[in-house]
């Protein structure tokens, strides 16, 4: 157990891993503690090989769609120390490296706890492990480039591609995602686009076609994930006493759902 503890004594006095990139936030003693929504030891389906994931709790967008609306308010999630997350992903990481995977955090939106995120990135990268960040990318400018260099990969949710339709869906604005794809081009970093297909929401095929256009010129996206959109979440909607605007809105069908992957796969993307 003494050797996972050290794991983060490795820090560094002068890093700060949560101020903003163009300097707008004073420098913050790292963190001790977040909000964990749940944990999964053996993801499959958040980068590649197996990998740990880490549900953090708190999120600004409100999805239609959102199968975890559970995760939406930080303090609802469990108070959890960074110590104890990165000894529990420790005790993993021989498992994680044979199993060529490694670590995802997710929501929730993990920007949401920028410092508590990257604490557990920079202990993860010190145990030499793959990481990757599920995020919608709209706090992306709370991100600092020391941060991303301890990131790996960057799954990307774009949930629209027009102002209108991205405020309908989530009731925020499109620019900031867009503005931290842009940004991650720049540095180089690997980016595996997520969108989640529904019916009569977001599956206007002109919309589509200029996302695709987009995620090509990034010239940095390794992977298209076209999600079929689903009701499994539907039940959390009713216990948290909100009303579900989707509740007859029926999965995409299979014909629609190639149609879009052909869109994204005519740009040269890898689409699935």
């Amino acid at each position: 157990m003494a050797q996972q503890t050290n794991i983060l004594a490795f820090r560094d006095a002068p890093r700060v891993p949560g101020f903003h990139a163009d300097g707008g936030h004073p420098a913050r003693r790292p963190v001790a503690h977040g909000f964990v929504h749940s944990k999964e030891a053996g993801g499959a389906v958040d980068g590649p090989g197996i990998r740990y994931v880490l549900f953090v709790s708190g999120c600004p967008l409100r999805c239609q769609y959102c199968h975890n609306p559970d995760t939406w308010h930080m303090r609802k999630g469990k108070e959890t120390s960074v110590r104890d997350i990165v000894a529990e992903i420790a005790s993993y990481s021989n498992f994680l490296k044979r199993a060529k995977g490694g670590i995802t955090i997710t929501g929730g939106e993990p920007l949401t706890q920028v410092e508590f995120t990257a604490e557990i990135f920079h202990a993860a990268k010190a145990m030499g492990l793959h990481t990757a960040l599920d995020t919608s990318g709209y706090l992306g400018k709370r991100v600092s480039d020391e941060m991303l260099e301890d990131i790996d990969l960057v799954l990307l949710d774009i949930k629209a591609f027009t102002e209108e339709t991205y405020r309908e869906v989530t009731g925020v604005e499109l620019q900031p995602t867009l503005d931290f794809a842009k940004r991650l081009s720049a540095l180089g970093k690997k980016i595996w686009l997520r969108y989640v297909l529904v019916p009569g929401l977001t599956d206007k095929l002109d919309e589509i076609a200029g996302l695709a256009a987009f995620a090509a010129s990034l010239g940095v996206v390794e992977r298209v994930d076209i999600l079929p959109f689903h009701k499994l979440g539907e039940f959390k909607w009713k216990e948290c006493g909100r009303e579900y605007k989707l509740a007859d809105t029926e999965p995409p069908s299979r014909e629609l759902v190639e149609q879009v992957r052909t869109i994204f796969r005519s740009e040269g993307l890898n689409a699935h």
